[in-house]
């Protein structure tokens, strides 16, 4: 198996435990709005912990495109979101 796909795994693994320990963690209890908000954004985060030194790096077209997603993201819901940055970065990249 390669590293990519090894790695690839084991983010898939890592954002999937994430989302079910807290639910079985915490299944006897009534959770609050906030709560429940929390618990389904974790994920996410698990995922941007891995993506975002990707970032720091300085490249501008990555860069650029970081900052239309944050913009989509603030318009749009989470499936545009994801087309707007795949499309944005390959294209800046290209270009720059």
């Amino acid at each position: 198996m390669s590293l990519t796909v090894l790695t690839i795994v084991l983010m898939a693994l890592t954002t999937y435990l994430t989302r079910i320990a807290g639910y079985l963690l915490l299944r006897d209890r009534t959770l609050s709005p906030r709560i429940k908000a929390v618990m389904e954004a974790a994920p996410g985060c698990v995922l941007i912990t891995v993506i975002a030194p990707h970032f720091a790096s300085g490249n501008p077209a990555d860069l650029l495109a970081m900052a239309i997603s944050l913009l989509a993201a603030m318009r749009f819901s989470l499936l545009p979101v994801v087309a707007i940055s795949v499309i944005s970065a390959a294209l800046l990249r290209h270009l720059l």
